[in-house]
């Protein structure tokens, strides 16, 4: 792995922590440098992952993120509120069970779909 600002700073600072801990912390300073240097990795090799598949590095997840949140807001912003609303109309109890079902259904099924055709492009 190519040595890198962030990394030679990571480096620097848990080599410099350890003189001022002392060598009881040494275990604890090599975990966290090494957690961060798997942590750069993962993120390199994602990045070449993306690049093969001809996106950009680093754009897709976050825009997948937005979108999942997006419709996750959408789908309880809509669906709550529709439900109070639907639970107050006075209709008898077997009409606003099966009004409360399909609406629900198809909120559960937007997302299904949604999370299904995501499954399949990534």
């Amino acid at each position: 792995m190519p040595r890198t600002p962030s990394s030679d700073d990571d480096l620097r600072a848990s080599l410099e922590a350890r003189r001022h801990l002392g060598p009881e912390y040494e275990d604890s300073l090599v975990e966290g440098f090494l957690e961060k240097m798997d942590q750069e990795i993962d993120k390199r090799v994602d990045d070449r992952l993306a690049q093969a598949r001809g996106e950009s590095p680093g754009v897709r997840p976050s825009l997948d993120a937005g979108q999942r949140l997006a419709l996750s807001i959408i789908s309880l912003g809509l669906g709550v509120p529709g439900t109070v609303a639907v639970s107050y109309t006075g209709l008898s109890e077997s009409v606003l069970m099966f009004i409360l079902a399909l609406m629900w259904v198809g909120i559960i099924g937007v997302n299904v779909t949604f999370a299904a055709a995501r499954r399949r492009r990534g």
